[in-house]
């Protein structure tokens, strides 16, 4: 009795946990610069550049969970080319070459180096939109009708 409780428990979790890593797997992320805007070129689409601080950025480590790793994040990004630039502190990170790239877009594509910020731009580098920030309470509906609007 104790044991099949215990499943019923643990069910929800596993599923939820399958679920977040396939939703993850979906998303097509770039961290190539000239190839994403070659894909946005192709395909007709807007580039979303998200900069992060994936190893210091506390909004920014809660956003990958509370919004990208999301269905409704997974279907807005079809309508993008994504382009994922992380400044990491610990350079060891990414390599030499990916770290000096990212670096190259800052002042370029968020000039007040803020983080988390999004971007989006045209296949001929005309900035759309931006959007930066992150409260940490859970709520990604600005984030989403961000995306929305620019799509």
């Amino acid at each position: 009795m104790m044991k099949n409780l215990f499943l019923l428990i643990l069910l929800p979790v596993l599923s939820f946990s399958q679920s977040s890593d396939t939703i993850s797997a979906e998303i097509k992320w770039s961290t190539d610069f000239e190839a994403a805007k070659d894909q946005a070129e192709k395909e007709k689409k807007n580039i979303m550049a998200y900069f992060t601080g994936s190893d210091w950025c506390g909004p920014c480590i809660k956003l990958k969970k509370d919004f990208f790793e999301t269905k409704e994040f997974a279907t807005i990004s079809k309508e993008y080319v994504l382009i994922y630039i992380d400044i990491p502190r610990k350079k060891s990170i990414l390599s030499t070459e990916q770290l000096e790239h990212n670096m190259a877009l800052l002042p370029k594509l968020n000039k007040k180096g803020v983080f988390p910020h999004f971007t989006i731009l045209n296949a001929d580098e005309k900035i759309l939109d931006q959007f930066s920030g992150y409260n940490m309470d859970g709520k990604i509906d600005k984030h989403l009708a961000f995306l929305k609007k620019n799509k």
